[in-house]
């Protein structure tokens, strides 16, 4: 890692986390010993509601440590810092009423058209995260070999998405995670996100790393390397640890 790196991000799912499951103790551990050393975000599709269950809730960090984490879910179009007591939201660019309801709607008959709506699932289908419509094929709830092998070339994601972009010509239609599509307004992406957090923060970009599972081009994270921003690509939640924990070494000098 560079040494003028000043904040790291990561996404979430399948690179901090398996999809959908709480932060591993390794994780969690490295995790906390790294917000010793530079600010960290998390920027993801999932809510907030998920980032508590997945990532604060197996985070042991103390305050100080918490002032230096960045959340954004929904890609971004939500942002939360931590003030000492609370998570504080600072800003929220949520979609109108009217687009949630015709995107709910439109997914819906796009997915049972494709036979992509599935009758086994585990939880909502249907997620309306107020910035972001997320549909997941099986359920937010699926376990994760379901959902791996459910659409293991992300073919299936592909065609629905394909389907619903000139449908919804006014929004940003993406592949998300393994078996979901997600739906924000246009030009909302992970790069959004980060563009945002370089905003609030003042720290520059090149002084920034993103880390994470998805920087393929295609890919949900591909955007943050497109716009240029330092990038770290890993196959899972062990390599990140592997990373984080050698970044920590290197800065205590174990």
């Amino acid at each position: 890692m560079p040494d003028d790196v000043r904040l790291i991000a990561f996404d979430l799912d399948d690179t901090l986390a398996p999809s959908k499951s709480p932060l591993p103790a390794r994780m969690g551990a490295a995790l906390a010993a790294l917000l010793d050393e530079v600010d960290v975000c998390v920027i993801s599709g999932g809510h907030f509601g998920q980032f508590d269950s997945q990532v604060l809730s197996h985070l042991p960090a103390g305050a100080q440590q918490l002032a230096r984490l960045h959340l954004m879910p929904t890609c971004g179009t939500r942002y939360y810092r931590h003030d000492g007591e609370q998570w504080e939201l600072l800003y929220a660019h949520d979609l109108a009423d009217h687009e949630r309801r015709r995107v709910l709607a439109v997914v819906e008959e796009e997915a049972r058209e494709l036979g992509l709506w599935e009758s086994r699932t585990w939880g909502p289908v249907m997620e309306d995260r107020g910035s972001q419509i997320t549909f997941s094929a099986l359920g937010q709830r699926a376990p994760v070999d379901e959902k791996r092998a459910w659409d293991p070339t992300g073919e299936k994601k592909e065609r629905l998405r394909s389907a619903l972009a000139p449908l919804l010509p006014e929004l940003e239609v993406r592949s998300g995670g393994s078996t979901s599509v997600d739906i924000t307004r246009r030009g909302v992406d992970k790069a959004y996100g980060m563009t945002r957090l370089n905003e609030h923060t003042g720290i520059p970009l090149s002084a920034m790393l993103f880390v994470g599972d998805r920087l393929d081009e295609g890919g949900n994270d591909y955007p943050v390397k497109e716009l240029g921003v330092p990038t770290r690509a890993v196959a899972d939640w062990q390599e990140t640890a592997a990373f984080v924990e050698a970044v920590v070494g290197a800065s205590t000098g174990a």
